[in-house]
């Protein structure tokens, strides 16, 4: 029976990382190319809205983690919030994928605007407290290992169904047609009513698999602060914590890589390949090669420690990519597609570990601050996504302007258009994770000797409590 329940929690709450990352892959993968080319925003526009939404979000995020600290409901400090912001990102992903007042002009942008950065809030609700769950199932390493891995496959999960079915559902729903100048044919491309079904889509799911996590789960060893909001004190915690900072810049270099992939593969398709369904195929290749990553983490730790499987995952990733780009300039699309295993082989581990270390993050910081910062910590995760995703934005929308992109044209595009695309998606992505890693392998100090001493003074603490609570 505890068995059936262990892992009747375990797989409930890794449900909840599949909606939530439906409403991700929405949001990363597919906007920029829903606001360029259906509503026709400019890529300066967004280039300034996507770092302002950041700012907002450097405020938010650590309030929100402090919230949530503060928590105290029978249901519990997390399972609430995570509900509650599921439903409510799912209203706002809905909105943000379509224009139900015909807007234009500057009623245009600032809706744009409004519901962007409503999408961050909103999922801030749920992500931050969905992730900063792991802590509070159990202290133990390796369990936290289980837990993250399962939560990182259905993550991988949710990453996969909306990237391989998304393309399928969105030319299911609605296409339209331009005429290639160089073929003759009429070349099909995803119009508005598309992007809203494949948005509805998701938006239900994210609903329905958030239920089925705060149904399935229970907190266990979780610890709050009792302290008010303040942001001065959680930019204190937050600034006092120098490996957090560490994790937050590596990481959010090596995941603007990939988030860079996702992000121009919908414009790679159409206009370089000028067929958007074998974006599916593609992403195919990115579903699997993250299910086998999902086995490469627990299986390199069996013989390496932590760091060095990062690094090898890190590695593994950069060579695929150099395949990838090799593969795209020959012209070889089933070969860059097999490239892309190996890539998303790589980025999947590096996933896994990264969560891994964020645990590992909260447990340094109780013992150098003298207290537990669970939410507060795991709420840069979601921040660093983001920032990640503000690194890939301003990446993609700055090519597109420089080599003068125009989203009327589809294949029709210059040159320079084109090459820009091909760069951005497997060329420039692998230089940012040997950048990571080399940040990674000089300044992250929590393995080894010093990670051992941090986790046996973590549970000393963790006895010392209970025994204090028992004598109460």
């Amino acid at each position: 029976m505890n068995a059936i329940k262990f892992i009747k929690g375990k797989l409930g709450y890794g449900v909840g990382a599949v909606g939530l990352d439906l409403s991700y892959g929405m949001f990363y993968s597919f906007l920029a190319k829903y606001l360029t080319d259906v509503l026709g925003m400019k890529s300066t526009f967004l280039l300034i809205l996507t770092p302002i939404a950041r700012v907002w979000d450097g405020i938010n995020d650590p309030m929100m983690g402090t919230i949530v600290d503060n928590t105290h409901t029978k249901m519990g400090k997390y399972r609430p919030w995570i509900l509650t912001g599921a439903v409510l990102n799912a209203i706002i992903l809905v909105l943000l994928f379509t224009n139900p007042l015909h807007l234009t002009g500057v009623g245009l942008a600032v809706y744009v605007a409004a519901t962007y950065i409503l999408w961050g809030m909103t999922n801030t609700l749920a992500d931050i407290p969905y992730w900063s769950m792991v802590p509070s199932f159990t202290s133990d390493p390796k369990e936290r290992n289980l837990i993250s891995t399962v939560a990182r496959a259905f993550s991988g999960l949710g990453q996969g169904i909306v990237s391989i079915g998304a393309p399928l559902l969105m030319t299911a729903a609605s296409v339209s047609t331009v005429l290639d100048n160089e073929t003759g044919e009429m070349v099909k491309f995803h119009d508005k009513r598309s992007y809203m079904v494949a948005a509805l889509v998701c938006a239900v799911c994210l609903i329905l698999f958030a239920g089925v996590c705060v149904g399935t789960t229970k907190e266990r060893v979780s610890t709050a602060s009792g302290e008010k909001f303040s942001f001065k004190r959680s930019l204190s915690i937050i600034k006092s914590n120098d490996q957090l900072l560490v994790f937050m810049l590596f990481a959010m270099i090596s995941n603007a890589g990939w988030y860079l992939t996702s992000g121009v593969a919908t414009y790679y398709f159409d206009v370089v390949v000028g067929d958007p369904n074998k974006q599916s195929a593609f992403s195919t290749a990115s579903a699997v090669g993250s299910v086998v990553g999902m086995l490469l983490l627990p299986i390199l730790t069996k013989y390496f420690s932590k760091r060095v499987a990062y690094m090898i995952s890190l590695g593994v990733a950069a060579l695929g990519y150099v395949g990838m780009a090799v593969c795209s300039f020959a012209g070889q699309l089933m070969l860059m597609n097999a490239c892309y295993i190996i890539g998303a082989i790589g980025i999947s581990s590096m996933f896994i570990a990264q969560t891994i270390f964020l645990a590992d993050i909260v447990d340094y910081g109780e013992v150098k601050m003298g207290f537990r910062a669970e939410s507060i910590t795991f709420s840069m995760k979601g921040f660093l996504q983001k920032m990640a995703y503000t690194l890939q934005t301003i990446i993609l929308f700055a090519t597109l302007g420089l080599t003068g992109y125009d989203s009327e044209l589809h294949m029709n595009n210059s040159s320079g258009a084109k090459m820009g695309i091909t760069l951005m998606l497997c060329v420039i992505p692998p230089v940012l994770f040997l950048v990571s890693l080399l940040i990674f392998s000089t300044k992250f100090k929590l393995h080894g000797a010093f990670m051992d001493e941090v986790t046996k003074t973590v549970i000393e603490n963790k006895a010392k409590r209970e025994a204090a609570e028992a004598q109460a």
